[in-house]
Formats: C-alpha cells, sequence, structure tokens
C-alpha cells in the first residue's frame, strides 16, 4: 500500500471525525445531553448512529478474513449480528425507552430496587466494555503499522486521543453525530471499491474460487467444519444464538435507545438498524470471495484479516489499486473510532455515576460538576484498556468479540428479557442469572484461550458455550426467583406498568386528568 495514500485517508477520518464533534460541543450543556443527548434524537439518525458504533473493525475486516479462510459457514456471523436486533425489537427495545434510565445499571436498579444489583450490573458493564475495547485498540495499532510501519502502540494512542477529545467535550451529543457520519463513510468506503473490484473480475473473465482440492472443498461445503472446530452443527448454532442474544446486552448497544424520544422511536430506530446492517454486510463477503480468486495463498506476514486491505493492489496493480486500498484503510480506522467512542460512552457513564460521584439523581445547578467527572470518567475509560493492550499479547479479535457477546448474552440478556418481561423475577434470582451465567461463559472461554485447541465435544462446548450457558442463566433467574418469592420488588407491578405502557397514552390521560 502507498504509505502517502494510507496515511491521507486516516488523518481525514480522524479531522473529519474531530470536526463533527467539535460541532456536537456546542449542543452539550445538560447532563441529559452529556449521557442521552436531550432524548431527542431522531429514529433515522441513531439508527446511523447504532450501525457506526456496530459495525466495528470485525465487520469491516474480520467477515471478510472468516469468510476468506473458512468458507461459507462463516456467513451466519452476519446473519447472527443482524437478527439481534429483530430480537432486540420485539423484546426489549422499547421497555428500556420507557425505563427513563440513563444505563444499564440504571434500568437494573430501577426494576429490582437494589443497589448491589446495580453494582454488579456496573462491573459487568465496565468489563465487556474493557473487554471490547481491546481488539480495538490493538486492531488500530496493526492497522496504522501496515500502513506506515509504525509501533503498534501509535495507533492504538491515536484511537484514544481522538475518542476522549470527542466523547469528553461533547458526550452523548456529540458521538450521536459522529457515528452517523462514520456509519455513511464506512458504507462508502466499503461499497465504493466492491463495485471497482466487482466489475474487474467480471470484464476478466476469471472463473470463480477453484473447489478442486483441501481446504477449497472445505471452504464451499457447509457445515464442513465451522472455523476449523469439531462438531460444526452445535458450533454454528450456539455461534448464532450468541450473536442473536448478545446483542441485546452490549452496553454500548443498549445505551443508545435511551436518546430516543419515546417508546415508538426505539422501535422505528430498531427496523431502520436492521435494513442499515443488511446493507453492508453485502459487500464484506464480496472481498472474501474474491480473495479466494486473486490470492488463493496469502502473502508473507499477511494474516486473513488484511484480506480486504491487500486485495484491491492484487486485482488492479498501481495507483487505483492503492487509492483503493487507502480508501478502505481509512474506513477501517472509521470502524476503531466510532466502536471505541460507543464503548467508551457507556463505560464512562457507569464508571462517573457508580465510582466517581455517586449515583445519578436529580440534579438543580449541578450540570457543570456532572460534566467534568464524566469527563474524567472518559478519561479512565481509555486509559485502562490502552494500558492492557501494550502489555497483553492480542488474542485475535473474532476470540475477544466471541467473548463479550457470549458474556452478554449469558448476563443481560436474562436480566433484560425477564427483568422486562416478568413480574416473578426477584433480586436473589436476578443476582444468581447475572453471576452464574458471567462465570459459566467467562471461564469457559477463557479455559479454551488458555488451553489451547481442544478436540471433541469438551472442545466444541468450551469454544462456543453459549447454547448452554444462555439456557442456565435463564434457568437458574428464574428457579431462584420462584424459591424467594418474598424477595421480588416491592413496586414491581408499578414498575412493569411504566415500562409497557405507551407515552402517548400516559400523556392522553395526564391531559384528561387536567
Amino acid at each position: 500500500m502507498n504509505t502517502v495514500y494510507g496515511v491521507t485517508a486516516i488523518v481525514l477520518v480522524c479531522l473529519t471525525t474531530l470536526g463533527v464533534g467539535a460541532f456536537g460541543l456546542r449542543l452539550s450543556r445538560t447532563t441529559s445531553d452529556f449521557y442521552v443527548a436531550g432524548r431527542t434524537v431522531t429514529p433515522y439518525r441513531n439508527a446511523s448512529a447504532i450501525g457506526g458504533e456496530y459495525l466495528s473493525a470485525a465487520s469491516f475486516l474480520g467477515i471478510a478474513g472468516l469468510v476468506y479462510s473458512s468458507g461459507l459457514d462463516m456467513l451466519w456471523f452476519p446473519v447472527g449480528y443482524t437478527v439481534g436486533y429483530v430480537v432486540l425489537l420485539v423484546l426489549v427495545a422499547a421497555p428500556l425507552r420507557r425505563s427513563g434510565a440513563y444505563t444499564l445499571p440504571d434500568f437494573a436498579e430501577a426494576r429490582l430496587e437494589s443497589s448491589r444489583i446495580r453494582l454488579l450490573s456496573s462491573l459487568l458493564v465496565v468489563g465487556i466494555g474493557w473487554l471490547y475495547l481491546l481488539p480495538q485498540l490493538q486492531g488500530a495499532g496493526l492497522a496504522l503499522r501496515v500502513v506506515t510501519g509504525a509501533p503498534t502502540w501509535v495507533g492504538s494512542l491515536v484511537v484514544v486521543l481522538v475518542v476522549i477529545a470527542n466523547v469528553a467535550a461533547g458526550g452523548m451529543r456529540s458521538i450521536t453525530l459522529v457515528q452517523a457520519m462514520q456509519y455513511w463513510l464506512k458504507l462508502t468506503a466499503i461499497a465504493v471499491p466492491a463495485f471497482v473490484l466487482l466489475t474487474v473480475w467480471l470484464g476478466d473473465g476469471r472463473p470463480g474460487p477453484q473447489l478442486t482440492a483441501g481446504t477449497a472443498v472445505d471452504w464451499a461445503q457447509p457445515l464442513s467444519g465451522f472455523g476449523g472446530q469439531d462438531h460444526p452443527v452445535y458450533a454454528t448454532y450456539s455461534t448464532l444464538l450468541a450473536l442473536a442474544l448478545g446483542t441485546m446486552g452490549l452496553p454500548h448497544v443498549l445505551v443508545r435507545f435511551y436518546t430516543n424520544p419515546d417508546g415508538r422511536a426505539a422501535r422505528r430506530t430498531t427496523l431502520t438498524v436492521v435494513a442499515l446492517l443488511g446493507l453492508f454486510y453485502l459487500f464484506p463477503p464480496v472481498y472474501g470471495v474474491l480473495g479466494r480468486v486473486y490470492l488463493p495463498h496469502l502473502p508473507d506476514g499477511l494474516r486473513a484479516d488484511s484480506i480486504v486491505l491487500a486485495l484491491p493492489e492484487a486485482v488492479v496493480p498501481g495507483s487505483l489499486g492503492e487509492v483503493l486500498s487507502a480508501v478502505l484503510a481509512g474506513g477501517a480506522f472509521a470502524a476503531f473510532l466510532s466502536t471505541a467512542s460507543g464503548l467508551t460512552m457507556s463505560v464512562a457513564g457507569v464508571l462517573d455515576q457508580d465510582l466517581l460521584r455517586g449515583r445519578l439523581g436529580r440534579l438543580t445547578g449541578e450540570d457543570a460538576t456532572v460534566v467534568q467527572g464524566f469527563r474524567l470518567a472518559t478519561v479512565l475509560a481509555m486509559v485502562v484498556p490502552y494500558a492492557a493492550a501494550r502489555f497483553v499479547e492480542p488474542i485475535g479479535l473474532a476470540t475477544t468479540v466471541g467473548l463479550a457477546f457470549a458474556v452478554a448474552g449469558s448476563t443481560f440478556c436474562p436480566l433484560l428479557v425477564l427483568g422486562s418481561w416478568w413480574r416473578g423475577l426477584s433480586t436473589v434470582g436476578a443476582a444468581a442469572g447475572l453471576v452464574s451465567g458471567g462465570v459459566l461463559a467467562a471461564g469457559a472461554v477463557l479455559i479454551t484461550m488458555l488451553a489451547g485447541p481442544i478436540s471433541g465435544w469438551p472442545g466444541a462446548l468450551l469454544g462456543q458455550p453459549a447454547a448452554w450457558t444462555i439456557p442456565i442463566a435463564f434457568s437458574v433467574a428464574v428457579v431462584v426467583s420462584l424459591a424467594t418469592p418474598a424477595r421480588i420488588p416491592r413496586h414491581t407491578a408499578r414498575t412493569m406498568v411504566r415500562l409497557h405502557t405507551p407515552e402517548d397514552l400516559g400523556l392522553e390521560r395526564s391531559t384528561r386528568h387536567r
């Protein structure tokens, strides 16, 4: 890749991000602005922002690399990512917005009337957020090293500084504008080169990927080996379950639904997100397939995740290929920035409320103090994972992201679904579900990472734990709740009415009483 082109693309992305964020700073003045953008974000802008933060480097680079290396089975990943929002739409989108909460721990405390549940939820939010931030920072360092040869800590530091500047300056107002812009930037960056490369391929008259021997046969055969694992049918369905149910447990996704004006807007937001994600995910598999045509064997020093950046120069050598690669590099860096911004926002909100200045209550004239605390929390939210990224060896983007989805699906999914729809959920039952799901999911993946590949059913169960950890978490929460009816929160009935009463109906009633 031409270094000048690549650096120019990355610098333009960073400057554009800072410029849009500075505009958002002019609009951020109150606590509500910093945490939930005043709850005035329109469904279509919010959907673009969700698409911007959700489509991380795992989507921009990772899916193409998975399709390239492991074949058709990997197409389940974009399906699972998108289905997760359908589940979110059906089960929790509107109740979350009607809860009136600022963060996920706010919702947990409001529903279960327990400060201990709030603290447990806060610890999980911070843990999942930092876990998800690690691959973003490590990936940014690797991307900049490919473009310029700079040390990996430089790329990580660039992301840290840009994200802190945007999030700390304008809070949710700033990052909403930034992430909405970055979705369309990423879509353009991945779609335009894809159309050019497809046109060249059709003009070349080259056949599709050859299915003659060895890995090529496995590559084209569905359910022949999910990422090289044993028991591929189980691995496929377990991964789908983790992606579908883990999405609703990702803190940086949930916080965006608190910014909608009402529950109806939250549902429209989710429908639009499904359409935007479906549009984006048309393109990464194209790079994986064309990579099999033009780069059947990766050059030394390149990993499968690099296929998106390496493909253009293999298809159209010369300046055009270098420009297309630079465009893709800029899009990949936008993915790091947007996802890191959303994660930082969710982690900083929890750190500020629960560690730096206590619970966020009704404030009168204290907005300046709140803003200062939030900005300090933003710095802390980024410094910790940045330090960890310096000293922890990269363990693979897909592995780390998969761990975050598995833990989120095994903890917050039962809490949100049961908390929104079942009046019998007790405080003890909710805590037992959170602890059992989190310990089992994190423990299973950590064993796999530390022990290396494990063959047979033990390896399949530990490597893809969602199929058994999520049902266990639900079962534990239900059984313990049934055994402890005295620990059901006193005001459960009133809370459930608030979660499921449309806002316009409530307004109509209040007007009638006047």
